[in-house]
């Protein structure tokens, strides 16, 4: 195994800090949607880091930073890296962390141990948020797996009405290049991350080991009634779609409860039509958020809920309509790299929990061409996707030892 992996804790907060001043947002938030001119001043400033790190710096064609320190053998890439685009606003941990712990991971095994057997390389992927864009899905890897579509750089719109091309073009990208970000040589994909959950930290344990992501699928749920009068219209003659919600609410989030962990379901959004005191509304739309790392439950939530709107809509006489937003499956982690990170947390004396991911991650859609992993550090109350996100530099730093040493196993160790 490998040595005993030593850092500057120090150093690594100042990273943070300084990268958190791009798109700074009140006293400790950030806010840093994808190609906008913060997100372009932290991409310039990953890219300096890099290249300070002796690193070969470039930009692939959506505008992820990469770094790669070439090995003197043969074979495909071992990556780590995550994104740096931030929720409107966010922390500066989610997603920067993974950034930041693939640079000094990187440039630790290069100060200490020189070139590598294997190329590592490491990467600040342009979007994973949907901050800006709420169908742009994993922008950056979707990239690197050749997955997006056709027709996907105009018909992807932000919330203030512009076009993810037309923002590429405002940066100086090309969006008739996207293709020319696909990756076929990446052989191990291991991504940093804070957990944005409350698991190790109610477990007193500081890392996390991730065997696998949860799948979700997202439904916008919408129910037709009528409007009629609260006082006049008489109970057994109501098309209340509002009534129906309430049941189809109740028995989503009741089944997922009843199954227990790790199934979550989650109505989060909620519109009503007319939205009156006084009066049945004649519409109510709302959002159906369901999850599971495991592939058989997650089918059995989607089953049932989609077999609850209908039975329930037609039981009521109401019209419904639901389309899907966002559809993944659960991502299952490669054993070996699983089995190597226990054995490296082992060695280094680092206390490590093995858990499922209950948010999504770049590392799915990297999983289509590689062989991946996860690395989690413990959320203080358990908080992400708000300025209040904080992990503890002490933390951070075990997690950052975790990733050197299994990144050391595979790119100097292994032949």
């Amino acid at each position: 195994m490998s040595p005993t992996i030593t850092l500057d804790p120090s150093r690594i907060e100042r990273d943070l800090m300084s990268l958190a001043r791009h798109g700074a947002y009140g006293e400790t938030g950030v806010w840093r949607t994808v190609y906008s001119p913060e997100w372009v001043a932290a991409q310039d400033q990953i890219a300096e880091w890099a290249a300070e790190a002796g690193l070969a710096v470039w930009r692939d064609a959506v505008g992820s930073v990469w770094g790669r320190l070439a090995g003197t053998g043969a074979g495909k890439s071992i990556v780590t890296g995550s994104h740096i685009d931030s929720q409107a606003p966010g922390g500066r941990y989610d997603g920067a962390l993974g950034v930041v712990a693939a640079l000094t991971a990187v440039r630790t095994l290069h100060e200490q141990f020189g070139q590598p057997r294997r190329t590592l390389e490491i990467v600040s992927l342009c979007e994973e948020e949907s901050s800006r864009f709420p169908s742009a899905s994993f922008w950056g890897s979707r990239a690197i797996t050749g997955v997006i579509e056709d027709g996907e750089t105009e018909s992807v719109i932000a919330y203030s009405g512009e076009s993810i091309g037309q923002a590429m073009r405002d940066v100086g990208l090309d969006p008739a290049r996207i293709s020319d970000a696909r990756r076929d040589d990446i052989e191990h994909f291991i991504e940093l991350h804070v957990e944005q959950g409350p698991i190790l930290e109610g477990l007193d344990i500081p890392v996390g080991i991730v065997n696998a992501i949860t799948g979700l699928r997202h439904y916008v749920v919408e129910l037709t009634g009528r409007s009629d009068h609260a006082g006049a219209r008489p109970m057994d003659t109501r098309r209340d779609p509002m009534e129906a919600a309430s049941h189809i609410i109740a028995g989503a989030v009741g089944y997922a409860r009843a199954l227990g962990r790790p199934a979550v379901t989650t109505v989060g959004r909620m519109l009503v039509e007319p939205n009156l005191p006084a009066a049945v509304p004649d519409r109510v739309t709302f959002t159906i958020d369901s999850r599971s790392p495991i592939p058989e439950q997650h089918v059995d939530l989607q089953r049932h809920h989609e077999d609850l709107i209908r039975r329930v809509a037609a039981e009521r006489d109401i019209d419904v309509d639901w389309r899907i937003t966002a559809d993944h499956q659960p991502c299952i982690s490669d054993p070996d790299l699983v089995t190597l990170l226990e054995r490296s947390a082992a060695s280094q004396c680092i206390r490590a929990l093995t858990m499922h991911s209950g948010a999504g991650h770049d590392t799915q859609r990297m999983a289509l061409e590689c062989k991946v992993a996860m690395i989690f550090v413990r959320s203080i109350g358990g908080r992400s996707h708000t300025p209040a996100e904080y992990s503890t530099i002490e933390d951070i730093s075990e997690g950052i030892r975790l990733l050197t040493a299994t990144l050391h196993e595979l790119a100097y160790s292994r032949a």
